[in-house]
């Protein structure tokens, strides 16, 4: 379908805006309102700072409104960006943000435009849920720093299990005591606001309310701090070939990231609601053009945000429009409210990342991968634990990896080697005919098996290969069936090939099993024929 499609907006893009404009309105409004504390804890946690989740959530939020794939897609800083990203400060600075955001949107747009969108499809749902649940649990625990003292992670740990107990070590008691009473407040706002009514918006609550209780409380809390007022000036970074080559496997991973959480939450979203098809290549060339856009004015790459994304379909949205209101909100917010968001605790922010990041711990969805497969179980734990300990590409890959290695040997299971019996009455020397059927898929994984299968038939002058239930076929296992046809011809024993499917006809003709046969006439079309010149083989070789 999307081969089809056009990759550039259009005007149909807005055909339902006439009649869904409020309700487009008041989504966005809402989306906007959620987004705030999470665009500014993002940016915090990542270590460009709140300014730089602002600037991610605006610029590429309208961005990818308007040239991505999806009606209702809601894009900027995510948690999972920010995993893969505070290793990249921690370790080259803040210019070096802005360099790998530009390099993934280079890359991201590519594969948009030569189509790779429905790549998304060959990553196995546990890997996504592990994958997802591990993201869930660094978020948290990348939380905890800040709760323990203005220093945060004095040891300077890059991985966050090792950050988090060590900084809970050195934490300061006094400070720890009132960051967790932040987080108190937040989280009951957030949990328990919401089951009033679901349209409060809890987050913004839960963050105003320790703001003001932060505000008239002496306290030793660090807060935001300033905030600029308007938009920078868009500007290319200084580019050093060094530079460019040292960033290039981060680049690649955050551009891999961004694609699969867009395409993912797209994909999500269009489930959700009547909202129109999503078209992922689309998506990639909008997601592409908005890490390209946030690059330029200093932000962080960006991606389609699954949470702000449903929040934005369960309000209403239904066009485009309601992802654009949502950065102009921000917008605003920076332009109007940038001195009091200034005075917000870090801890505030931090207990708004934390539920977030409960939230993304699927306990229900969790237990129903246990107790399907052990495959798919091994599969998805393996992905939550490399995500958590190792990096959030390689999870996906270890988790891909695991789940082909499976797939490949249940695929190849379901590959047989079957003797049957001969058709019509039974005759003398039938004993001498061995009448093998090969169903499933030939390939690599089944071909060294099914070749001892058939190789360990004894005592026989003929042997016919039924293939008319024989399904896909590779090269090695063609390969296979050549060597069976080869050996068994080198040890006096006739082959006849029966039931040859056309698809697999002119493979075997290339990798050689048809000049491998005696004589060009032993295939047959149907079992009778077979079986008839197989019996008179043999009575040829007894009268011989």
């Amino acid at each position: 379908m999307s081969s089809k499609t056009s990759l550039w907006p259009s005007r149909a893009d807005y055909a339902l805006t006439p009649k869904t404009w409020r309700q487009d309105l008041l989504a966005g409004i809402t989306v906007g309102i959620v987004a705030l504390p999470l665009a500014l804890g993002f940016g915090i946690s990542s270590g460009a700072g709140p300014e730089a989740g602002l600037i991610t959530a605006i610029v590429a939020g309208v961005i990818a409104a308007v040239f991505g794939g999806s009606n209702v897609q809601v894009s900027g800083p995510t948690g999972a960006m920010v995993v893969v990203l505070a290793p990249i400060v921690a370790a080259q600075g803040l210019q070096a943000v802005v360099i790998v955001t530009l390099m993934a949107g280079v890359m991201v747009l590519g594969a948009g435009l030569l189509r790779l969108g429905r790549a998304v499809s060959f990553i196995p749902w546990p890997v996504i849920e592990g994958f997802t649940m591990g993201i869930g649990v660094i978020i948290f625990l990348q939380q905890i720093p800040a709760l323990t003292g203005p220093n945060g992670n004095v040891s300077g740990h890059t991985n966050v299990v090792v950050a988090a107990a060590l900084s809970l070590l050195n934490a300061d008691p006094v400070y720890l005591m009132w960051a967790l009473g932040a987080v108190a407040v937040v989280v009951l706002c957030m949990v328990w606001l919401p089951r009033l009514h679901p349209a409060i918006p809890g987050s913004l609550i839960a963050v105003i309310l320790a703001s003001v209780l932060a505000a008239l409380t002496p306290n030793p809390l660090v807060t935001i701090g300033a905030l600029p007022r308007t938009l920078p000036m868009p500007s290319l970074p200084a580019f050093e070939w060094g530079t460019l080559t040292s960033l290039l496997m981060p680049a690649v991973a955050v551009a891999a990231l961004a694609a699969i959480e867009s395409l993912l939450s797209a994909r999500v979203a269009a489930s959700m609601a009547n909202t129109g098809p999503y078209d992922p290549d689309r998506e990639l060339v909008g997601q592409g053009f908005a890490s390209l856009g946030a690059g330029l004015f200093g932000g962080m790459p960006a991606t389609g945000a699954i949470a702000r994304t449903a929040v934005n379909v369960r309000s209403g949205g239904r066009t485009r429009l309601s992802a654009i209101v949502h950065a102009l909100v921000l917008l605003a917010v920076v332009m109007v409210f940038a001195a009091p968001v200034g005075f917000i605790p870090l801890a505030a922010l931090s207990g708004v990342l934390m539920v977030t990041a409960a939230r993304m711990v699927n306990v229900s969805i969790a237990r129903s991968i246990l107790r399907s497969t052990r495959a798919d179980a091994i599969a998805f734990i393996a992905t939550a634990i490399v995500t958590v300990s190792v990096d959030l590409i390689v999870a996906v890959m270890v988790g891909m990896v695991l789940a082909g290695i499976f797939a490949i040997r249940a695929y190849s299971a379901a590959a047989g080697v079957h003797r049957e019996v001969l058709p019509g009455e039974p005759q003398e020397g039938d004993q001498r005919i061995a009448l093998i059927m090969i169903d499933g898929p030939l390939f690599f994984g089944s071909a060294d098996r099914i070749l001892e299968d058939i190789m360990d038939t004894k005592g026989v002058s003929v042997v016919i290969l039924r293939l008319s239930k024989l399904d896909a076929v590779d090269a090695s296992g063609a390969n296979s069936l050549t060597e069976v046809v080869q050996r068994l011809e080198a040890a006096g024993i006739t082959v006849l090939i029966k039931g040859l499917r056309e698809q697999h006809l002119e493979l075997f003709k290339r990798i050689g099993v048809i000049s491998a046969l005696r004589h060009p006439n032993h295939l047959f079309g149907d079992l009778e024929s077979a079986a008839a010149h197989a019996r008179s083989h043999v009575l040829r070789e007894s009268a011989g």
